[in-house]
């Protein structure tokens, strides 16, 4: 028989494994410890910080969908994020970051940099001159790349920036969060790390709080489980069940998300309320040619500019039915927000601007229900903004 495959290998992650009592799905390990075989020999798991079988199965599901060498599941995406620059970073190392990062992102980075734990530079690495200046210039001991962009969807060059990155020394580090395993694959382009925050479309129900680093090789992950049990960011048992039980719908979720987001993307850029629809399914899309090559689905994320500014934005929002206004992405269900005051509050206006982050823009995250029913939805909060 030939090998599975990562998709029937996600959706059967820890299936038909129970020897006991022949549970189909696997039971959740929720012991926080485990005996020793005998005197001074652990068995696999001995505490549920360093290991944990649920935990280790969705690692496995996680490694497998990325095609890498081995996973580390933390308790939140932000908990990646952390073990990465700890285990990766040391006082005088320069980190190089995209400049319209994800606001949490770029709230630690900032953070840790002002306290001395490295140099921090961004830039727009969706630009192949200025990217290729900064990393030469710069010399980074850690690349990060977020492709698509959040919240403004930009595209860098996966191939071309981890070889420069690799150039100068750099572990390039790619967040997959927006495009999952299924849409693109950075190990493939290039990458030494893929992050995850799981809270988003891995699990996809909204019902659980996780994240993940996917290691290029045996070792890094081996260091980078040892510094998320160092600083005890490891995922619990009962959220990587539930993960788990997300990733065997990943392939049929993602694939509603698609086409749901094509459909509203068609309606925002006929809407004369719309100044600018931000998504790299667009072939006006200044990273649409890359996208088409790179990526493997565009997604279910938009975000777009209302063209009289936060007021509209204001009156779009608050006539939406269907989108529920929040932060987070990735559920079953519709989210709207704006980016300005919610998922990117933390960055000083300056900061924002610098982004290309206005007052006017909002981030859709479209969920999967009824195409027909968003769209009538939107269409009666654009109208309400125009």
């Amino acid at each position: 028989m030939t090998e599975p495959s990562p998709i029937t290998r996600a959706v059967r992650a820890g299936i038909d494994t129970d020897r006991t009592h022949g549970a189909v799905v696997p039971p959740v390990y929720l012991s926080t410890t485990y005996t020793f075989a005998e005197f001074g020999v652990p068995r696999p798991f001995d505490y549920a910080r360093r290991g944990n079988p649920t935990r280790s199965a969705l690692e496995q599901a996680i490694t497998g969908l990325e095609g890498g060498a081995g996973a580390v599941v933390t308790a939140s995406g932000m908990g990646a994020i952390t073990t990465v620059v700890n285990a990766l970073l040391q006082p005088g190392d320069v980190l190089v970051a995209p400049h319209d990062a994800y606001g949490g992102t770029w709230r630690l980075f900032d953070a840790l940099a002002r306290k001395g734990a490295f140099e921090l530079v961004l830039a727009d690495l969706s630009d192949p001159e200025v990217a290729e200046r900064t990393i030469r210039q710069r010399r980074p001991a850690v690349l990060w790349v977020e492709t698509p962009s959040n919240p403004l969807l930009r595209i860098s060059d996966l191939a071309a920036v981890s070889r420069l990155g690799h150039e100068v020394g750099a572990t390039v580090v790619a967040d997959n969060t927006f495009c999952t395993p299924l849409g693109q694959r950075p190990l493939d382009l290039g990458a030494d790390l893929v992050v995850h925050s799981a809270t988003k479309y891995l699990a996809g129900h909204s019902d659980v709080v996780a994240g993940a680093v996917v290691s290029s090789t045996a070792a890094s992950a081996e260091e980078l489980a040892w510094w998320a049990n160092c600083l005890g960011v490891t995922g619990g048992a009962f959220d990587s069940y539930l993960v788990t039980r997300g990733l065997r719908t990943l392939h049929a979720r993602m694939a509603i998300h698609e086409s749901n987001g094509a459909a509203v993307v068609d309606l925002l850029g006929r809407h004369p309320a719309v100044a600018v629809v931000h998504h790299p399914s667009l072939p006006g899309h200044a990273g649409h040619a890359l996208a088409s090559v790179q990526q493997r689905l565009f997604g279910g994320v938009v975000s777009f500019e209302l063209r009289d500014g936060e007021g509209a934005a204001r009156r779009f929002m608050e006539s939406l039915t269907l989108f529920c206004p929040a932060e987070s992405l990735g559920g079953t269900e519709s989210l709207v927000s704006h980016p300005a005051t919610m998922t990117h509050a933390s960055m000083p206006s300056e900061v924002q601007a610098d982004a290309g982050i206005t007052p006017g823009m909002v981030r859709l995250s479209v969920g999967i229900e009824q195409a027909e029913d968003l769209l009538a939805d939107l269409g009666r909060a654009l109208d309400a903004a125009g």
